[in-house]
């Protein structure tokens, strides 16, 4: 009986190979060959799964970009009960990628970044991820916002608008902190510091 082959779990697992000769070489350094003995498969499976090395690297930035969102989402799912503003906190946390243990993970973003700037096959992609951050931003800030006092007052802040900013600064301090411009924990203070504006402008609290 033919041996049954995952081809999605093969996918991941030639993404992960992906990743971890870009973060070595950047995403132009990148070979089908060397990807296929990374990830310990034969060139010729490399090239079932992918027909080109173009094919290749948009999936690994699309598998990159699903992998922080699904963090985000997983560590918000972990705490159901906590306030509105302690969640958009915690997403933010994850996007910013500042932890010692999401530095390579940070890396490889960034390299992609760098090569999709001249490369539209993988900024579409990027754009894709980054409009998945920013949505899931928006309903966290206006889950915020709600949660707060009604005010008559002046006008609340655009829930788009503020968290169109927020993933900006997040994206931003995480290239500060890897070209070391920054600490991860100046850029932590940063981070908190426009996020305790934020709230205020919102009238809610951690």
């Amino acid at each position: 009986m033919p041996k049954q082959v995952d081809y999605e779990s093969r996918r991941r697992r030639i993404a992960e190979a992906v990743c971890l000769l870009a973060d070595e070489h950047g995403p132009e350094g990148v070979s089908m060959r060397d990807v296929a003995a990374r990830a310990q498969v034969s060139l010729g499976a490399v090239q079932r799964c992918f027909r080109t090395k173009e094919e290749m690297l948009r999936f690994a930035v699309d598998h990159v970009g699903e992998r922080i969102t699904e963090r985000v989402r997983a560590r918000l799912a972990a705490n159901p009960a906590r306030s509105a503003a302690t969640a958009l906190g915690h997403a933010t946390d994850e996007i910013a990628l500042l932890r010692e243990e999401h530095r390579a993970e940070a890396r490889i973003w960034l390299a992609f970044v760098a090569q999709a700037a001249v490369s539209e096959p993988l900024a579409g992609p990027l754009r894709t991820s980054y409009a998945a951050l920013q949505n899931l931003l928006v309903r966290l800030v206006t889950e915020a916002a709600a949660s707060g006092p009604a005010d008559g007052g002046a006008a609340p802040p655009d829930p788009r608008h503020e968290a169109r900013t927020l993933l900006a600064l997040a994206d931003g301090l995480t290239t500060h902190v890897l070209v070391g411009h920054v600490t991860a924990e100046e850029a932590g203070e940063v981070l908190h510091a426009h996020l305790a504006g934020l709230l205020e402008r919102l009238g809610t609290r951690p």
